[in-house]
């Protein structure tokens, strides 16, 4: 049976979803005052298990599609999302039964609440990445060779569009992006419609109920004055990558993507170290002292010293305390095939993965 999410739920989510978004996804701060306005209006939300939806019941998958810097610069509607939502039903003549997010990451783990909002449908506990990636192909359902298509997008000025069809994964990613761009880097997708088997088989699930409970902890050693980075790290089998001051920033919005890299002297038992980190929306390739340490598929987490609620991508700036941590990522992305999709290389980086879990590269203790 679906259960009812509470606004503190939805709270400590999108404390959890930002650490999960790995830079990315987009900041969940607007989607979240979506949700706040949304409950004070009466509406609620149900989250529900994967396993209890049949397995030909019909689940629509969102996500805002976009350059997380121009998503905080164009304020979020909820209603965009729910009319992708819609705009996919009438195009197909489903009826979906649930909702849910193509990434945990970051302000897409919101989307499908705003969306389910709306639309009185339940949110399913799972989504398609375990944490956020920047591209239509880098997700468990293109590694297990679902169909791409079809896609609904919808822009906040009333333009609608439907992909109707594509031969692959990237194609589905070169036309939506051009889509994107052309709407100005920022839009509410609906992605191809997937079934409850589809979700069960290829979905990553229990991801909703894993960022509350990382959301929660953050939120509680807050409270209690407690070390939240150690409270993530007892909640999620992490290990802390670095720690230290941002130098250098070098951001820049193109392609419909946010690509950079930001720079990190070494403080405290750091001091002396450095470390920079690659970025497209998403921290990919980390490098201390020159030498590669970490890489997607493993979750590279940017996090505030002091809060430990994660920083972003668009949000970091210059003289940050950052503490840089490593979370593993879904065992589907370690396959060649998942690698193939989001190891490295897929990137453009010429770098054969090296887990850090297997590795432990230089890592210490926090």
């Amino acid at each position: 049976m679906p259960r009812d999410l509470t606004l503190e739920d939805v709270e400590v989510l999108a404390v959890g979803a930002w650490i999960l978004g790995t830079g990315g996804g987009g900041s969940p701060y607007l989607g979240l005052l979506n949700m706040r306005k949304l409950y004070a209006e009466g509406c609620r939300v149900r989250l529900a298990d994967a396993a209890s939806f049949a397995d030909d019941a019909p689940i629509a998958v969102v996500s805002t599609m976009g350059a997380p810097l121009v998503g905080q610069e164009r304020l979020t509607d909820s209603r965009n999302v729910a009319r992708a939502v819609a705009l996919m039903e009438e195009h197909t003549g489903l009826r979906f039964a649930g909702i849910m997010a193509v990434e945990i990451g970051g302000g897409n783990a919101i989307q499908p609440l705003m969306a389910a909002a709306h639309l009185d449908q339940p949110v399913v506990d799972a989504d398609f990445m375990g944490r956020a990636y920047p591209e239509a192909q880098m997700t468990s359902a293109a590694v297990g060779g679902l169909r791409p298509y079809p896609l609904t997008s919808v822009d906040p000025r009333g333009i609608e569009t439907i992909v109707e069809r594509v031969p692959d994964w990237p194609w589905m990613e070169r036309i939506s992006r051009r889509i994107c761009v052309e709407l100005g880097s920022t839009v509410a997708t609906c992605k191809a419609p997937r079934t409850g088997a589809e979700i069960k088989r290829w979905g990553i699930l229990g991801t909703v109920s894993k960022a509350i409970a990382i959301g929660r902890a953050v939120r509680e050693a807050q409270r209690s004055h407690q070390d939240p980075i150690a409270a993530i790290l007892a909640t999620e089998p992490g290990i802390v990558l670095f720690a230290g001051k941002v130098v250098d920033v070098d951001r820049r919005a193109t392609g419909g993507f946010l690509r950079g890299r930001v720079c990190i002297d070494g403080l405290d038992a750091w001091q002396g170290g450095a470390l920079a980190i690659a970025f497209q929306n998403e921290w990919i390739v980390a490098w201390r002292d020159d030498s590669p340490c970490a890489m997607s598929p493993d979750l590279i987490c940017v996090l505030d010293a002091a809060s430990g609620e994660a920083v972003g991508s668009e949000t970091i700036r210059y003289g940050q305390r950052v503490t840089v941590i490593a979370l593993p990522p879904p065992p589907v992305f370690l396959s060649p095939r998942g690698l193939a999709h989001v190891g490295p290389r897929a990137f453009g980086y010429d770098l054969d993965y090296r887990g850090v879990f297997a590795a432990r590269c230089g890592t210490r203790s926090a």
